[in-house]
């Protein structure tokens, strides 16, 4: 199997010839590992399972120490997290045998999908993180191949942890970037160009969103001719933190002006840090604040940051949504995405990093996982939905390809066998093959499955909108009224974003309905949603609340007639439960008799219901 590249180490001393050096090698490597894709498949399944030989998940199946595909997918089904929530949960309870994997599971990851109205969780091992760090190391060689000069300025990443809590058991549940921020691969990695970032780890590490932020973005201010590119993980994230200083450039001008950092700003080991790079600048005070002040804030990326040569965040699937304001706001730098990973697994990399947002395509890294591919159809091209089979018959097991044997132009689900433990398991994300680089494919981002509405990290499926509405609507009935039909969509205009959902009413009288009564009504459905979407309403402050807004009597039926002229069948016509199509969404907001927001933000703790019964 190729040899993963070295990075560079504590004591290199990063000058031009080494970082040369470093890029050769890591080129070379994807090179390598990409030209030998199906062996590098074949070599990690069989030191997967090898590893694994005696957990007790492949011994239920018979697997027999087997480690051939063929008799690993002959003998293991195809599962999703429900299929594996029974022992996953007796690991969270305390359980150490080797359930899952042969290696102490080390912590949960916490997946932004949910189970249940509870986040998932992902086990993991101690070795997944060099994992994780290998595929960072590749992002800057490819990038410095189409930018050169990277090496010579910073970062500014807007990078945040999020709250934690510990299982029954006492592994500690996280999201993955949390986990990886706080690993020493991130806090003492070493000494290279590529990860030297305006913002000192303290700030990065401050649970508190509003220390964090404000941090971060005065050091970036503060070092704004050393910048050379901006980023956040998502799209939505760097347009918050943009949106941030919109509130507050002129108390951070302040605090650039006198080299002192703001009183609400309590956290000790964040004010030292920061102290340690601030210094008196009245110049650059009035430099952000002439920028600030102006009327206009399209292109303040570029005036406030002018070496910036691009902007590296998630801009695929429902991050989208987000490009116009970034494109505002940058003078449409180049939105780069550079990686694809989850809770699961990190899985590739984009080689061709200046595309368009709607052109990026991601290659798989073959030595990450072992990578198997669910044929799937497109349902509906209207409503965007992706049908697939839930549970897979013997036949349906039969259609899944190998990495190198998929089609060029088919969708298809992504399944993984990991190191941590996951052995073809379906991620949910459904991927297009767009290109191969050698015999490794590339991949179009499409979409999750099932998901109906987005904002953030956050993934609301039709069964849980339906649910949620359902409890809702029911107050309704006291008033002699009742939901004759409804859909939804996630309205990202204003930032934060929120959901919007269209009902249309059967009602006795309407006056007798109260404002308040459709309030309740928004609450209701915010309390019934998961706890990554109350999480970013109450904690994150990354969602708005909750919109109802009231049509016409006959709009479904004008959305149906609208449906049909666009080819839809009348037979096969069914109400989408969320909309994405343009005119769809003018269809009904033309039709909008009164709107009614959420009062309040839901309830959210850390951590599962059942953590917190327990304890």
């Amino acid at each position: 199997m190729p040899e993963a590249p070295k990075i560079l180490s504590d004591s290199a001393d990063c000058i031009d010839g080494i970082v040369v050096e470093n890029n050769n090698k890591v080129l070379k490597f994807i090179e390598d590992v990409t030209a030998d894709a199906d062996e590098v498949q074949r070599r990690v399944l069989s030191e997967i399972l090898s590893r694994s030989a005696n957990v007790e998940y492949l011994q239920r199946y018979g697997l027999n120490g087997c480690t051939d595909r063929e008799t690993f997918k002959k003998v293991i089904p195809v599962v999703t997290y429900e299929d594996l929530k029974p022992d996953i949960e007796r690991i969270a309870n305390g359980d150490t045998s080797p359930i899952l994997c042969s290696q102490p599971i080390s912590e949960f990851l916490t997946s932004s999908g949910t189970s249940a109205g509870e986040r998932k969780l992902m086990p993991t091992i101690e070795e997944e993180l060099g994992r994780r760090s290998l595929l960072y190391s590749l992002l800057m060689p490819v990038m410095s191949q189409f930018l050169p000069g990277l090496d010579k300025g910073k970062g500014m990443y807007f990078l945040f942890v999020k709250s934690e809590a510990k299982t029954p058991g006492g592994l500690v549940a996280r999201p993955v970037l949390t986990s990886y921020y706080k690993s020493s691969h991130f806090k003492n990695r070493p000494n290279d160009p590529y990860t030297n970032y305006t913002s000192p780890k303290e700030t990065i590490l401050c649970l508190d969103s509003y220390q964090s932020m404000y941090s971060q973005l005065l050091c970036g201010l503060f070092q704004n001719e050393d910048v050379v590119r901006v980023g956040a993980v998502f799209a939505s994230g760097f347009i918050r933190a943009i949106q941030f200083l919109e509130k507050h450039w002129s108390l951070l001008c302040k605090d650039i002006r006198t080299g002192t950092i703001d009183s609400k700003i309590t956290d000790p080991s964040v004010r030292e840090a920061v102290m340690k790079i601030l210094k008196p600048n009245p110049k650059l005070a009035d430099f952000v604040e002439a920028e600030c002040s102006k009327g206009s804030w399209k292109g303040i990326i570029t005036r406030l940051w002018p070496e910036t040569k691009y902007i590296d965040v998630i801009v695929t699937g429902t991050m989208s949504q987000y490009i116009p304001a970034l494109d505002y706001y940058s003078n449409a730098l180049p939105l780069v995405c550079t990686m694809y990973a989850s809770s699961e697994c990190y899985f590739g990399i984009n080689l061709n990093p200046l595309c368009s947002p709607s052109e990026v395509s991601y290659t798989l890294i073959p030595n990450m996982a072992y990578f198997e591919f669910l044929p799937v159809t497109r349902k509906d091209e209207l409503t965007g939905s992706i049908s697939g089979p839930t549970a897979l018959n013997d036949k349906e097991k039969q259609q899944l390809v190998d990495l190198v044997h998929v089609k060029l132009g088919q969708d298809y689900e992504l399944v993984v066998t990991t190191y941590a433990g996951l052995y073809r398991y379906r991620v949910g994300d459904i991927l297009r093959v767009s290109g191969f680089k050698n015999k490794a494919p590339q991949f179009n981002f499409i979409c999750r499955k099932n998901v109906a509405l987005s904002i953030d990290s956050d993934k609301t499926d039709e069964v849980e909108l339906q649910n949620a509405v359902k409890t809702a609507a029911n107050q309704l009935l006291q008033y002699e009224a009742s939901l004759v039909e409804y859909t939804s969509y996630a309205d990202t205009s204003a930032i934060p974003g929120h959901y919007v959902l269209f009902w249309e009413l059967s009602v006795k009288d309407s006056t007798l309905i109260a404002p308040s009564v459709f309030e309740d009504c928004c609450f209701t459905v915010e309390e019934s949603l998961n706890s990554v979407y109350r999480q970013g309403r109450v904690c994150d402050k990354s969602i708005g609340p909750l919109e109802i807004r009231v049509v016409e009597n006959g709009t479904f039926d004008m959305l149906m007639d609208f449906a049909l002229s666009q080819g839809s069948s009348i037979n096969q016509y069914k109400t989408p439960r969320c909309v994405k199509y343009a005119p769809i969404i003018e269809l009904l907001s033309s039709r909008v008799i009164s709107s009614y927001f959420s009062p309040k933000c839901p309830r959210w703790t850390a951590g599962h219901k059942q953590w917190c019964t327990q304890n």
